[in-house]
C-alpha cells in the first residue's frame, strides 16, 4: 500500500477527483492552477506563432495541426512507456504495458463524439474565418459561453447560479459592444459561426462527459482524440494538395523553420493537456470563459509586443466589459457560488 501511494504521489495531475461533485462547487487549487496554466500556455503559443511562424509565411494550417496531433500521440506514448503519466484514472504506472492496455478499442468507440466534434469544430472555424471580418466573427465566436451552458445543460444536467448566468450575460454584452462597428449582417457568415460555436461547445462538454463516464485521464482523452484524429488528418491534407505543397516548401530543410515547427507542436502539446485538464478538473463553461480572458490578453500583450491597433472606443469598453464578466465569473466559481 506505500508503495502503491508513493507512485501516485509521483503522478502527473491528469483529471478530477471522483469525490468531487456537480454544482455550485468551489474551485479547487489544482482547477486554478490548470485554468490558469492554460491561459498562459495559449498566450505564449499565439504569440510564438505570431512572431516567428509568420516570418516563414507558412500558410498550411491543417499541415501543422497534423504535425501537432502525430507529436503529441509520440510524446504521450513515450511517457506511457516510460511509465511517467497513466492513461485510466488512478491507474498505477507499474501495471503491465501492452497493446491492449493502452486504450481498449471499445473505449475508444466511447470517445468517438469527442473526436468528431474536435474534427468538425476544426473544419467549421476555418470556414467561419473566411466568411465574416475579423471584429464580428470575434464577436459571435464569445457567444459560445452561452451554447455551452445550453449543451452541459442537455448532456450532464449541469445547473449554473444566477451570479454565473449574470457573469455570462455580462461578457456576452462586451463582446456585442466591443463588435458593434460591424455589426454587418451575413446569413451564411453568421450560420457558419453558431454550428462552429454549437461544436466548441460539444466538444468541450464532452470532454467533461466522456472523461468521467471512460475512466480515462487527461492523457487518455488526448491519446484517444490523437489516434482517431491523426488519421482523419491525414487523409485530408493529402487530400487538399497541402502535403504535395509541403514539398515544394522553401524553408521545409531549413533547421529554423524545423525547430520552430518542433517548438509550436510541443506548446500544442501542452496547450490541449491543459485545455483537457481544466475542462475536467473544472467545467466546460470555465474552459470558455478562460478562452474569452486568454483572448482579452491577446489582444492586449499583441498590441504592447507588435501595435498595429487601432484605438477604438467601443472596442475598449466592450473588452473592459467582457473581462469584467471574465473577473465576476472566476469570483463566483471561487467562492463556489
Amino acid at each position: 500500500m506505500e508503495v502503491e501511494a508513493s507512485s501516485k504521489s509521483k503522478a502527473l495531475p491528469v483529471t478530477e477527483s471522483p469525490v468531487a461533485k456537480e454544482g455550485h462547487r468551489r474551485m479547487t487549487r489544482k482547477g486554478v492552477s490548470a485554468a490558469i496554466s492554460y491561459m498562459v500556455s495559449a498566450v505564449l503559443l499565439i504569440m510564438f506563432n505570431k512572431a516567428v511562424l509568420s516570418s516563414y509565411n507558412f500558410p498550411y494550417a491543417n499541415v501543422i495541426t497534423l504535425f501537432q496531433t502525430i507529436s503529441s500521440c509520440l510524446f504521450l506514448y513515450v511517457m506511457r512507456r516510460m511509465k511517467i503519466i497513466s492513461f485510466s484514472s488512478g491507474q498505477p504506472e507499474s501495471i503491465a504495458d501492452d497493446a491492449t492496455t493502452l486504450v481498449p478499442i471499445k473505449t475508444l468507440i466511447e470517445t468517438l463524439p469527442l473526436a468528431s466534434s474536435y474534427l468538425l469544430y476544426m473544419l467549421i472555424t476555418m470556414e467561419s474565418v473566411r466568411a465574416l471580418n475579423v471584429p464580428m466573427y470575434t464577436t459571435l465566436r464569445r457567444t459560445t459561453v452561452a451554447f455551452t451552458m445550453v449543451v452541459e445543460y442537455f448532456l450532464t444536467r449541469q445547473k449554473h447560479s444566477f451570479a454565473v448566468l449574470s457573469s455570462v450575460g455580462i461578457i456576452i454584452l462586451g463582446a456585442f459592444i466591443a463588435g458593434a462597428r460591424d455589426l454587418s449582417f451575413d446569413s451564411y457568415g453568421y450560420a457558419i459561426v453558431f454550428v462552429a460555436n454549437i461544436c466548441t461547445a460539444v466538444y468541450l462538454a464532452s470532454i467533461a462527459r466522456i472523461g468521467k463516464s471512460s475512466g480515462l485521464s487527461s492523457f487518455g482523452l488526448m491519446w484517444s482524440n490523437g489516434i482517431i484524429c491523426g488519421p482523419a488528418l491525414l487523409i485530408w491534407t493529402a487530400m487538399n494538395g497541402d502535403l504535395q505543397a509541403l514539398l515544394d516548401f522553401p524553408y521545409l530543410f531549413s533547421p529554423g523553420f524545423q525547430a520552430v515547427m518542433l517548438l509550436s507542436c510541443i506548446m500544442a502539446f501542452f496547450l490541449n493537456y491543459f485545455v483537457f485538464l481544466n475542462t475536467t478538473l473544472n467545467s466546460a463553461l470555465t474552459q470558455t470563459i478562460c478562452g474569452n480572458l486568454k483572448d482579452l490578453f491577446t489582444i492586449g500583450i499583441g498590441w504592447l509586443i507588435f501595435g498595429g491597433l487601432p484605438f477604438d472606443l467601443l472596442n475598449v469598453v466592450g473588452q473592459s466589459t467582457g473581462f469584467l464578466g471574465s473577473c465576476l465569473y472566476a469570483y463566483c466559481k471561487l467562492k463556489g457560488k
